[in-house]
């Protein structure tokens, strides 16, 4: 899921998460479904290839590289990450996608809002407006993970403005 939490007590930072996208199954985990896929891929392929339907067994072989590279795909994908801060200089927002390019975004805090339905529904986006510009965060978590970083994210937007060296733009 997400590190939101309060920022950690650095000198202007207000907020610092990084989101993730949740990944149930493990490394060790993906080994042994690929192992009890295998081998029950083989031993069917074996016993129809014994009977005489040898087209069977390589269906069974092509049936272990999907699954195998479906898999491969949801790892890869599970790379991805975003990055926010906030900082007196504004949320930096940094997407990295699964092959790692980072993209950064800045925008100002004093015209942030963050818009989250509460409570959440399945189809719930996580928002933050700047003027008439929506940017989503987090599309991949969950609608209760989303909820709580857009809650976290509201409180760190509120000590940010009521920082005493907040100046509000007129």
């Amino acid at each position: 899921m997400s590190d939101a939490a309060p920022a950690p007590p650095q000198e202007g930072v207000y907020f610092d998460a990084t989101l993730r996208p949740h990944r149930s199954l493990s490394r060790r985990g993906f080994l042994l479904v690929m192992l009890a896929i295998g081998g029950c891929g083989v031993m069917i392929g074996t016993v129809f290839f014994l009977a005489g339907a040898w087209p069977v067994a390589g269906f069974c072989g092509l049936e272990i590289a999907l699954v195998y590279t479906a898999f491969r795909l949801n790892f890869r994908d599970g790379r991805r990450a975003e990055e926010l801060r906030l900082t007196r200089a504004g949320l930096d927002i940094t997407r990295i996608p699964p092959r790692g390019e980072r993209r950064v975004e800045r925008l100002e805090p004093a015209w942030l809002t963050v818009e989250m339905d509460d409570p959440p529904r399945h189809d719930s986006r996580l928002m933050v407006r700047h003027h008439a510009r929506k940017l989503e965060i987090g599309g991949f978590l969950l609608p209760h993970e989303k909820l709580e970083v857009a809650e976290a994210l509201r409180a760190a937007l509120a000590r940010h403005h009521a920082a005493p060296d907040y100046a509000a733009p007129v």
